[in-house]
């Protein structure tokens, strides 16, 4: 059990830092390319190239951050105004179709990386292999697959509600109005 909590913290850093190395990425990257072409009358041709990287790191690697933090789209309204045991069971059943769901996008995109590989694309400005850019939505997809499976895993192991391993959910007002009071 310590072997996984380790892997899950070294996971959970690693996540961050690339969302981190990712978001500073692109605002360098967009923020000097404006700069230079408007101080220089040049724009940097290699700005595309790094920020479509960064924004495919980013969107990717967000999935796993936010799925393991409860932070993902969800339909709240309806979560949030039906009885406990139908709450649970949706606590239960959307978390298990979304892995799913997530493990069959990363076997397509995964065989669509190798077909990009495959065909020799090259990006136009660094010349750089184009699946490069396209290896993050596989293990986006992957990791974002384990951590909605950890969600599912959660929800049968406890009473409770939670909408991420990390995140509990309420469900009664006295618990809401401690978490807003506490902000």
């Amino acid at each position: 059990m310590k072997v996984i909590k380790w892997f899950d913290t070294v996971l959970r850093r690693l996540e961050e830092i690339i969302l981190s190395l990712a978001i500073i990425t692109i605002t360098v990257m967009v923020s000097g390319n404006a700069l230079s072409r408007n101080f220089f009358g040049r724009s940097w041709s290699f700005t595309e190239e790094i920020s479509e990287l960064a924004l495919y790191m980013a969107t990717f690697m967000g999935i796993s951050y936010v799925a393991r933090k409860g932070r993902h789209i969800s339909m709240s309204a309806l979560f949030d105004n039906v009885p406990f045991a139908f709450r649970k069971t949706l606590a239960l059943l959307i978390p298990l179709v979304t892995a799913i769901i997530m493990f069959v996008l990363a076997y397509y995109s995964y065989d669509y990386v190798q077909s990009v590989n495959e065909s020799g694309r090259v990006t136009s400005a660094l010349r750089f292999p184009y699946f490069w850019m396209l290896i993050w939505v596989p293990i986006g997809f992957v990791l974002g697959g384990i951590q909605f499976l950890r969600n599912f895993w959660v929800n049968v192991r406890n009473k409770d509600v939670y909408l991420a391993a990390e995140r509990k959910d309420y469900d009664d007002d006295d618990e809401v109005e401690q978490s807003g009071s506490s902000v």
